[in-house]
């Protein structure tokens, strides 16, 4: 799906990957595990980095050079890179995002991803592009994408 020419990736996040995020071995790894700079709406700064934490919505396009990543949801000992704990790949630089979008220490995109404003219509249907309601944020506030 797109937003404003953007690739917009919503992901299902059952409890076990869920579970993950929370793990001090992820988020050690992470460069803003508590999401301090300004990538996401205020009811997106949280440890999961979206409205409902089964399901992730994030704009798919690197903080480093724009290119667009690869999932790769299982972990593999040798691809996507060695040790592949499974989640969002940049084959152009090697950057490496959680499922939540935050970004992991020492890989060249310098921002977690981007959340968009979004909310749910219903407990299924998300609306892309607007807040909830009583809430202003403009996307154009974020930091880099």
């Amino acid at each position: 799906m797109r937003w404003r020419s953007r690739p917009i990736f919503v992901t299902n996040r059952p409890s076990k990957a869920l579970a993950s995020l929370k793990l001090p071995t992820l988020v050690d790894r992470l460069a803003d595990p508590q999401s301090h700079q300004n990538q996401q709406p205020p009811y997106a700064r949280n440890w999961h980095r979206s409205v409902k934490p089964e399901y992730g919505v994030l704009v798919g396009i690197c903080t480093h050079l724009g290119c667009i990543p690869v999932f790769y949801p299982q972990p593999n000992p040798t691809q996507p890179a060695a040790n592949w704990q499974g989640r969002h790949f940049w084959p152009c630089h090697g950057s490496k995002y959680d499922l939540a979008g935050r970004v992991f220490s020492g890989v060249p995109a310098p921002y977690n991803l981007p959340v968009p404003p979004y909310h749910f219509v219903t407990d299924t249907l998300i609306r892309i592009g607007e807040n909830p309601k009583d809430v202003n944020f403009d996307f154009a506030s974020i930091r880099q994408i």
